[in-house]
């Protein structure tokens, strides 16, 4: 699997697993834990995952579906890059190392690879990120960032942190038909060798049944969504974590990443869904 460098050092997969609405019924745990499993069995090594996502429930399962892996010599536990998220209202200096320990309790976990701020809320940034960088100097942390920040808001968390902004990433969402990011985000994050993380880059699934996509697909001999998820991870400095239950969905997003696409496929893909010409605020699910 193709890498990205972080800002902060260490390297990321291109392509992950996305844990929303993971969690959510005890009566999906166990689909939800195989589904996991079966991913690491595959070849994926990055999980993203939340304290919001079941409100644990997730974690849970990650959790779970580690576990089982380590103990059958699925994976090593440093070959697997494990991202969760802090909640807005747990990011004060004092909730948010709480909040980490009880994901890391939920994982089964000593260290979290990448630690996200989920979106911005009453907390200074100062605090978050003080408190961010203790946890990354007392190793229960690996790297931390942000996600569903726009650049107005990464500018300002620079110059609330410091020159050296060691923030290693920003999740957010983008696909194939929704690059807003294009316009300012990206290029910011590019220039300072910030990955952006892609969440819901097949848009819950909806460009599967995307007309023009699909027809262009079926000349390339791939699916609508593979064609979709491919052209995600063929930006430069962009990391994809499609959610994926079924085996077959899992395979295919394996094989998306994959996937090289042409000058005149990405062309192509620009007619069928031209970039914006203009910022418009950051497009949240």
């Amino acid at each position: 699997m193709r890498t990205l460098e972080l800002s902060a050092n260490g390297a990321i997969p291109v392509l992950g697993l996305g844990t929303w609405r993971m969690g959510e019924a005890p009566a999906s745990r166990k689909a939800e834990v195989a589904a996991v499993r079966a991913a690491i069995a595959m070849g994926y090594r990055l999980i993203d995952t939340a304290e919001m996502y079941g409100e644990g429930g997730a974690e849970e399962v990650v959790g779970q579906s580690i576990a089982e892996a380590l103990r059958t010599g699925d994976v090593k536990r440093e070959e697997l890059f494990v991202v969760s998220k802090v909640y807005p209202h747990n990011a004060s200096r004092e909730g948010t190392p709480a909040a980490c320990a009880r994901s890391l309790a939920r994982l089964g976990l000593d260290r979290i690879d990448l630690y996200l701020l989920h979106w911005r809320g009453e907390h200074p940034l100062a605090e978050t990120c003080e408190a961010m960088r203790l946890l990354v100097a007392d190793g229960r942390i690996g790297h931390w960032g942000v996600s569903n920040f726009d650049t107005d808001d990464m500018e300002e968390l620079a110059v609330v942190c410091g020159d050296a902004l060691d923030c290693a990433a920003n999740q957010v969402y983008y696909a194939v038909n929704e690059r807003g990011p294009e316009v300012s985000l990206l290029p910011w994050q590019r220039e300072r060798g910030m990955p952006l993380m892609a969440y819901s880059p097949i848009d819950q699934g909806a460009l599967a049944r995307d007309a023009a996509l699909k027809k262009m697909a079926q000349r390339l001999g791939v699916t609508a969504a593979q064609l979709a998820l491919a052209w995600v991870v063929a930006q430069p400095g962009v990391v994809a974590i499609p959610k994926a239950v079924r085996e077959a969905h899992l395979r295919d997003n394996l094989a998306a990443a994959a996937l090289r696409l042409s000058a005149e496929d990405l062309a192509e893909i620009d007619r069928l869904h031209p970039p914006p010409r203009r910022k418009k605020p950051l497009a949240m699910i």
